[in-house]
C-alpha cells in the first residue's frame, strides 16, 4: 500500500475501534478490541483507563502490521470518544488514580443532590446548556476527588489531570506533552461556558475543581500533539482531529449546515441538530452543546437523548422472547393489523428527552381482543420512531426550523419497516448510509481537514438509501396523537 493515510480511533463504551482511511476518505481496514465492563456489587460501572490506552496502542499496531502498511505514509490521527466517561490521573506519572466512571454510572448523584450544587442548577443550564445531572463529568470528577484516597491532596497541589477519554488518550499518546480537549467534548462536561467558550470558574469551583487545572480547549481540527504509538511509526504524526462520538457522527453524516439533523440508533438514541453559530437554549426539553470548532469557527447543536430505542428490540428477544432475532421484526410488523391503536411506552427506567421523567413506568396501551404477537412487536418497533419524532419536533420548535430530511445511522436502520415508519410519522425523508462507522469517520474527516488532506467534497462519498413519507396526513396525525395520549398516561408530573 502507498499514499497518505489517516488513522481513525473510536473509543466507545464497549471497546476500541481503529480504522484506516485513504487520501480520498475511503475506509480501507478496521480492527476492534473490547475492554472490560467493571461492575461492582453496588452497581457502579467503571473502565480501566490503563487498559483502554494499552488496547488503543495494540489495536493500531495490529491493524498496521496485518495490513502491511508503510507507517511512514500515515499523515495523522483522528479520535472520537464516548463523551461523558471521566477519570483523573497523576500529572507527572500519567497513571490513573482510580478507574474511570462510565457515563452509565450514577454514583455521583449525591454530589448533584447537595444544596450548594443543586442551587446552581439554573446557573448550570444557562451557562453550559445542560441540565444538572450525574450523567455529566462535572459531578463524576468531583466524586473521584472526594472518594479516591489522596486525590484531593494531589489536586490541592495542582498535581492532578482531569478529563474525558479523549483528553486521557491525547495525554498518554503524546507521553504527557499535550493536555488538551476539543470544543465538543468540553461542552459535555457541564463545566464549560458554551457562550464565553471557556471553563466557567464559578461552576468549576462549585464542583471543587480549579479551572486552571483543566485541559486546554481547542478547535476539533487542531493539532492536539504528536504520537508515534510507542515507537510503532517511523516518525511522530499529529493527532489532528478530536470529536465526541455523537458530534463525530454528525460530521460524518455531512450535517454541516443549520437545520441538518442526524439520529444514531443504538441501545438508546442520540438526536442532534446543527443550529449554526448562534446558540439557542432549549425550552422544549432538549439540551444545547457545541457541535465542534472547525477552521476557527464553532457551531452549536441541539441534542436529545433517548434511553431505550434499539434496547427495545433486545428486550423483545432476550427478556420476553417474542422474537428469536432482530431480523424477524420486519415480517411481524407487516403481519400486524394496519388499523390498530396499540402503543408501547419503553419507560423501563423513566423517560429521557423531551419529557425527563425518571419516575415514569413503561406501558402497553390500547390492547383489545384482536391484539396478538404481531401487534405487540409492531408497537415496540414503532415506539422507536415515535420517541425520535418527539425529540425532533421539540428541536424544530426551539430552532424555528422545519425538518425535511433526517440522516440516520446504527444497527436498527437495517429494519426497512422502521425506516419507512420513521419517514411516515416524521413526515420527512430518511437517509440511511452504507457505512456504520460514522463517529470514527467524523473524527478522521476532522483530522483530514486539519491536515489539508480532505475538503467538503468528502461528504459525497457516502451512498444513502432514501425513504420518503407515504402515509396519509390524517392517518399520521391520528397515530401521533394516540402516541401523545399514551405518553400522558405514564408521566408522573
Amino acid at each position: 500500500m502507498s499514499g497518505k493515510y489517516i488513522i481513525g480511533i473510536d473509543q466507545s463504551t464497549q471497546g476500541t475501534k481503529v480504522m484506516l482511511f485513504d487520501e480520498k476518505g475511503r475506509i480501507l481496514a478496521r480492527k476492534d478490541k473490547p475492554h472490560r465492563q467493571i461492575i461492582n456489587e453496588q452497581g457502579w460501572v467503571s473502565h480501566d483507563g490503563e487498559e483502554i490506552y494499552r488496547n488503543t496502542v495494540n489495536t493500531v499496531k495490529a491493524l498496521i502490521q496485518e495490513e502491511g502498511i508503510d507507517s511512514g505514509a500515515i499523515a495523522g490521527v483522528g479520535i472520537s470518544n464516548q463523551r461523558e466517561t471521566s477519570l483523573i490521573w497523576d500529572k507527572s506519572t500519567g497513571k490513573p488514580l482510580d478507574y474511570a466512571i462510565v457515563w452509565q454510572c450514577s454514583r455521583a448523584a449525591n454530589v448533584c443532590a447537595r444544596a450548594e450544587v443543586a442551587g446552581m442548577a439554573e446557573l448550570v443550564h444557562k451557562k453550559t446548556g445542560l441540565k444538572l445531572s450525574p450523567y455529566f463529568p462535572a459531578s463524576k470528577l468531583a466524586w473521584l476527588l472526594e472518594n479516591v484516597p489522596g486525590a484531593k491532596e494531589k489536586a490541592d497541589r495542582h498535581e492532578v489531570c482531569y478529563g474525558t477519554i479523549d483528553t486521557w488518550l491525547i495525554y498518554r499518546l503524546t507521553e504527557g506533552r499535550s493536555y488538551k480537549t476539543d470544543y465538543s467534548n468540553a461542552s459535555r462536561t457541564q463545566l464549560f461556558n458554551i457562550f464565553d467558550l471557556k471553563w466557567d470558574e464559578e461552576i468549576c469551583r462549585g464542583f471543587g475543581i480549579d479551572p486552571a487545572d483543566l485541559a486546554q480547549v481547542c478547535d476539533s481540527d487542531s493539532n492536539f500533539g504528536e504520537t508515534d504509538f510507542e515507537g510503532l511509526l517511523k516518525a511522530p504524526v499529529p493527532i489532528h482531529g478530536v470529536l465526541g462520538d455523537s458530534h463525530g457522527a454528525l460530521l460524518g453524516q455531512g450535517c454541516v449546515q443549520p437545520g441538518m439533523i442526524k439520529t444514531t440508533y443504538g441501545t438508546g438514541s442520540s438526536i442532534m441538530m446543527n443550529i449554526g453559530q448562534k446558540p439557542i437554549l432549549s425550552t422544549h426539553g432538549v439540551v444545547t452543546s457545541l457541535a465542534w470548532g472547525l477552521n476557527g469557527k464553532v457551531d452549536y447543536v441541539l441534542e436529545g437523548n433517548i434511553n431505550y430505542t434499539g434496547a427495545v428490540i433486545s428486550w423483545l428477544k432476550d427478556d420476553v422472547q417474542l422474537i428469536q432475532n432482530p431480523g424477524e421484526t420486519k415480517d411481524w410488523c407487516s403481519q400486524a393489523r394496519q388499523d390498530d391503536h396499540l402503543y408501547f411506552i419503553p419507560a423501563f427506567t423513566g423517560l429521557g428527552a423531551p419529557y425527563w421523567d425518571s419516575e415514569a413506568c413503561g406501558m402497553l396501551w390500547g390492547i383489545d381482543r384482536t391484539t396478538g404477537k404481531a401487534e405487540i412487536v409492531r408497537a415496540c418497533i414503532e415506539c422507536i420512531a415515535y420517541q425520535i419524532t418527539d425529540v425532533i419536533r421539540a428541536m424544530s420548535q426551539d430552532a424555528g426550523i422545519s425538518v425535511q430530511e433526517l440522516r440516520v445511522d446504527g444497527g436498527p436502520t437495517k429494519n426497512a419497516y422502521l425506516m419507512q415508519f420513521q419517514s411516515d410519522i416524521l413526515n420527512a425523508a430518511v437517509l440511511v448510509p452504507d457505512s456504520e462507522a460514522l463517529s470514527c469517520m467524523g473524527a478522521a474527516y476532522a483530522a483530514g481537514f486539519g491536515l489539508g488532506l480532505y475538503d467538503e467534497k468528502i461528504f459525497d462519498l457516502l451512498k444513502r438509501e432514501k425513504y420518503e413519507p407515504k402515509m396519509d396526513e390524517t392517518i399520521r396525525e391520528d397515530k401521533y396523537q394516540g402516541w401523545k395520549q399514551a405518553i400522558q398516561k405514564v408521566l408522573t408530573h
